[in-house]
């Protein structure tokens, strides 16, 4: 992996809490976990053709994080020209923490906000396996 920061696209399921759970983890994750080493790159910019957004994922392997089995966000990478590293479907790691029942759409509950820390922690581990040239999924 470059030395270019990673793009971090989230799902932009609005109306949807495991949406909500897919954008919190990404801020967790870019501004918080790695922020020297990923960057929020916005589902939007990709669905409107931003020709910066659709260059960053195209200039490095992203992280998807979506919400749903449409799996938007890796749908959009992969159409921008894009290669993924990490594909994360939020409804896998919702089934590993079952105690954690993410509610709200505007503002999660706790147990939304304690599903996204996991989840970004989650791919946290997995950038930093990539970049010891490990092969996580």
């Amino acid at each position: 992996m470059s030395c270019s920061k990673v793009p971090v696209i989230p799902c932009s399921g609005i109306g949807k809490a495991l949406g909500s759970v897919s954008r919190e983890a990404a801020y967790e994750l870019c501004e918080n976990l790695r922020p020297e080493r990923t960057q929020l790159v916005a589902l939007s910019k990709l669905v409107l053709g931003e020709e910066q957004a659709r260059e960053r994922v195209r200039s490095n392997p992203a992280v998807t994080i979506d919400g749903c089995k449409q799996m938007c966000a890796a749908k959009l990478v992969r159409h921008s020209g894009g290669t993924i590293a990490h594909e994360v479907a939020v409804f896998e790691v919702f089934r590993r923490c079952k105690g954690l029942k993410p509610e709200g759409i505007a503002e999660l509950n706790a147990e939304g906000k304690q599903l996204a820390r996991a989840l970004a922690e989650e791919i946290a581990a997995a950038i930093d396996g990539t970049a010891e040239g490990g092969t996580h999924a």
